[in-house]
């Protein structure tokens, strides 16, 4: 957690690696991952670098391997994952040879295969069709010689004209698909004029496809004619339409025998088939057991010849040289790796790393683990922070799921909040290891350390509020003692809880909400104002934590003069009014009890904390009941007048302190020793820990610095607009943090509602049927349970939290103006190209 704090101190070094060693050292480096490099050749076209043409090698690997997955896929052959602990390294340029020969010569024999798999199908796909139409043609030959007949003569000559047009007409037999027929029919009747005689019959089994493997349907036909004119026709016809003609005897004979040897003709051709497909699935098989470990290979490669290529290469070109950012934790790793690579290749000459001092803002590292990474997705989603600015995660990791619970306070809600919650936690390595497309599911599970804390408070608030599904427990028993008499059940259609009766014991409930308010009527009333109370104390205290955030930024910079120009006007705003405000809702609550022996202090004078707090901006004075006073305690309206005029001193105490203070100490630079622009100059803006190393960032507080390096109009400008931003915002933010009370209510309220009227129909019936009844209305309520109250209100109350975090938190003293450290890391690299393959 103390990693969280702030972001890691960040060094710009400079890296001297051998060019033989370059390739294992920056092997080394991809595999610890903590090194952000810098493009040395930024003006040079990226196929004009040096390791350009290594690069293309991975490219043709990559190619092959994609092809090798794509006939797998085909096949339907898996392929096995790497876990975590058989992650191979890069190979070296031994192993590199030799995985390329091996990929040349898989992908050679796999295309062999192919190429010959669809041959063998091309010639199935033929003969198959030249069975149907041989198949096929018999009804048509004795109906078409049966028509002519009867419409060429008389009864009395009708075979011996059958015979003569028998032998005058030709045919053409093949197979067309199935959607080319109407098109194909209507071009035969026209350039024909009506003179072709077309017979078709579809095929009853679909036919695959050689290419592509898809299903193709398709027709035979026979078409009849006259005329060796109208045959050529024909055939353009069927060449335009892409269908296939097949030769087909006159005789019966002759078909029957030519079917014969076509039928022997495909058993063969399917033996041959089989094994062709037998041994290509074997070859695919023993492939897929390296193509994972080939793969990672490949891309480690690729990576390095990539960052290579942001190197250059010094005169003597002997030494290749890079810029990279690092942590000043993991300079001692980064050394390691070096050395470890030039060891790798016997070299002689060391490879080194330099810290060299920059005026350039590093990058942003918040070192996270499977726990703190998703509340550090959650400020990283507002904004990157500055350089070593303070980090709202930290924070984040209790107040996020307190702020979320009191929205969605409900023990049984939270309870299946945090079932789903703890599963994903339990099974996370498992749910991990699976690559899903689902955006959804990655999302929540993600943030499966943030739905199981939100669940876990949000029981806790439950418990509090004594909700459960809308009910609630008498666990402590109690404090109240309701008379059953006749002045209160049986003539009293409503019952109201009065803490003023002899019927309520002097010891409280020992936590939360005493059952027996689920009774009163008046209990909405009670919870309003107690959930709205409630929100506005967690608000303010919320509000004022952020504000003294903005000290622990002011320290760090060494910006000590902002502590007093501008943090304690602001914390003595917020305080004086809005804090003033909560002091009065627990003077409110402890002064007027409902068994205060003084008149003027029973609940019906209780004054309202709102009306008092308007009238103390507004210096009016309230209307009062007699026998009431008009303050909680006699010196309060001096005190309120005090805290008003001492609140609005400290509006021009915001706006001008800061301008004032950059001018003069401007004027005294430059009678000094002349000034030179810079407000940095003669002020220390140097980090606080004194053992950090001389690196150069003496400007690294420059997010912070506001514009302090600006003209001085530019300054009043900049500070006029972040005083009336703060002053507005502190009444508005306020505000604000009532949407707890809102979603809290509209919670409770929803759930009771859902309760009433679906489940309760069920639990009413008194007969056997009801028993039915039950269980069908269990289901639409654990329905709308689900769908409703525990995924849609969750959402609502999620989407308040991170506002409420986002804007009336972090712009107390967050910037978010930094941009993200992205080492040179294989297992981001290898985890981002999964994630783009899988979507």
């Amino acid at each position: 957690m103390g990693a969280m704090f702030r972001s890691e101190e960040m060094a710009l070094c400079q890296m001297f690696i051998q060019p033989e060693a370059a390739y294992t050292s920056l092997s080394e480096l991809g595999e610890i991952g903590a090194v952000q490099f810098r493009d040395l050749n930024p003006e040079v076209n990226a196929f004009q670098r040096k390791f350009v043409s290594e690069v293309r090698r991975c490219d043709e690997m990559e190619r092959k391997l994609r092809y090798v997955e794509t006939e797998m896929k085909k096949d339907s052959v898996n392929c096995p994952d790497v876990g975590e602990d058989d992650i191979p390294r890069a190979p070296n340029p031994r192993e590199i040879i030799d995985l390329e020969a091996h990929l040349e010569k898989t992908e050679n024999e796999i295309l062999e295969l192919s190429q010959n798999a669809i041959n063998l199908k091309s010639n199935y796909l033929e003969l198959t069709e030249l069975r149907n139409v041989l198949e096929r043609t018999h009804n048509f030959f004795s109906e078409h010689e049966n028509a002519v007949s009867l419409e060429a003569f008389s009864n009395n000559e009708a075979e011996q004209g059958a015979q003569q047009i028998r032998g005058r007409l030709g045919f053409v037999a093949g197979v067309i698909q199935r959607d080319k027929v109407p098109g194909f029919e209507r071009m035969l009747w026209r350039i024909s004029r009506g003179n072709v005689f077309l017979r078709q019959a579809e095929l009853d089994e679909p036919l695959e496809d050689p290419q592509t493997g898809n299903e193709l349907y398709k027709t035979v036909f026979v078409a009849f004619f006259q005329g060796e004119q109208l045959k050529s026709r024909i055939k353009k016809v069927c060449s335009g339409y892409h269908a296939s003609l097949y030769p087909c005897p006159n005789t019966y004979d002759e078909r029957e025998n030519m079917l014969k040897g076509v039928r022997v003709r495909l058993e063969d051709l399917m033996m041959v088939l089989n094994q062709t497909k037998d041994h290509r699935q074997r070859v695919l098989v023993s492939v897929s057991k390296d193509l994972p470990r080939w793969r990672i290979m490949v891309k480690k490669m690729k990576a390095i010849y990539h960052t290579l290529n942001l190197f250059n290469m010094d005169v003597s070109k002997k030494c290749l040289i890079g810029e990279c950012w690092v942590s000043v934790a993991d300079l001692p790793a980064v050394q390691k790796a070096l050395s470890d690579g030039s060891a790798a290749v016997g070299s002689t000459i060391p490879s080194f790393l330099n810290v060299i001092e920059t005026n350039e803002a590093p990058p942003t590292f918040n070192r996270t683990n499977r726990f703190t990474r998703g509340f550090q997705n959650l400020i990283d989603a507002y904004g990157i922070a500055s350089y070593r600015e303070a980090n709202p995660a930290l924070y984040t990791i209790i107040t996020f799921p307190f702020l979320f619970g009191i929205m969605f306070g409900d023990l049984g809600h939270g309870f299946i909040l945090t079932l789903f919650g703890l599963w994903m936690v339990v099974y996370e390595r498992r749910l991990g290891a699976k690559k899903t497309t689902n955006e959804i599911w990655n999302i929540f599970f993600g943030g499966r350390y943030i739905i199981l804390l939100m669940g876990l408070f949000s029981m806790y608030t439950g418990f509090v509020y004594n909700d459960i599904f809308s009910k609630t427990m008498n666990i402590f028993g109690t404090r109240w003692r309701i008379t059953y008499n006749e002045s209160t059940i049986l003539h009293s259609k409503e019952l109201q809880l009065n803490p003023a009766s002899d019927d309520l014991i002097d010891d409280p409930y020992p936590i939360g909400v005493d059952p027996a308010w689920a009774l009163a009527t008046n209990k909405i009333i009670f919870l309003n104002s107690f959930k709205m109370k409630l929100s506005i104390i967690f608000g303010v205290v919320h509000m004022i934590f952020g504000v003294c955030m903005s000290v622990v930024n002011y320290r760090h910079f060494r910006r000590n003069y902002s502590i007093f120009l501008e943090f304690l006007p602001q914390i003595i705003f917020l305080v004086l009014l809005f804090a003033y405000m909560v002091f009065m809702m627990f003077a409110k609550w402890v002064w007027y009890g409902p068994k205060m022996t003084e008149s003027a202090y029973t609940p019906a004078c209780a004054p309202s904390v709102l009306i008092l707090f308007i009238n103390m901006m507004l210096f009016k004075e309230a209307t009062v009941l007699p026998n009431c006073k008009e303050f909680m305690f006699d010196w309060q309206g001096t005190l309120q007048m005090t805290f008003v005029f001492i609140a609005l001193a400290c509006i021009p105490w915001m706006l001008l302190g800061k301008p004032l203070y950059i001018m003069s100490q401007r004027k005294k630079q430059a009678k000094g020793h002349g000034y030179n622009g810079d407000i940095n100059q003669g002020m220390e803006m140097t980090p606080e820990n004194p053992e950090a190393p001389a690196n150069g960032h003496a400007n690294e507080g420059g997010a912070h610095g506001g514009h302090d390096d600006e003209p001085l109009s530019e300054i009043f400008i900049h500070q006029a607009i972040h005083t009336i931003e703060y002053v507005l915002s502190t009444v508005s933010h306020t505000a604000s943090y009532l949407r707890l009370w809102a979603l809290s209510l509209a919670h409770a309220q929803l759930s009771e509602v859902l309760w009433n009227m679906v489940l309760q129909i069920g639990l009413k019936q008194t007969e056997y049927s009801g028993a039915v009844m039950l269980v069908i209305t269990f289901c639409f309520w654990a329905l709308f349970t689900l769908a409703i109250l525990v995924m849609m209100e969750g959402l609502s109350a999620f989407l308040h939290t991170l506002r409420l975090h986002w804007v009336e938190f972090m712009s107390k003293f967050y910037e978010g103006l930094g941009y993200v450290f992205q080492p040179y890391s294989f297992k981001a690299i290898l985890d981002g190209e999964d994630t783009e393959e899988t979507k």
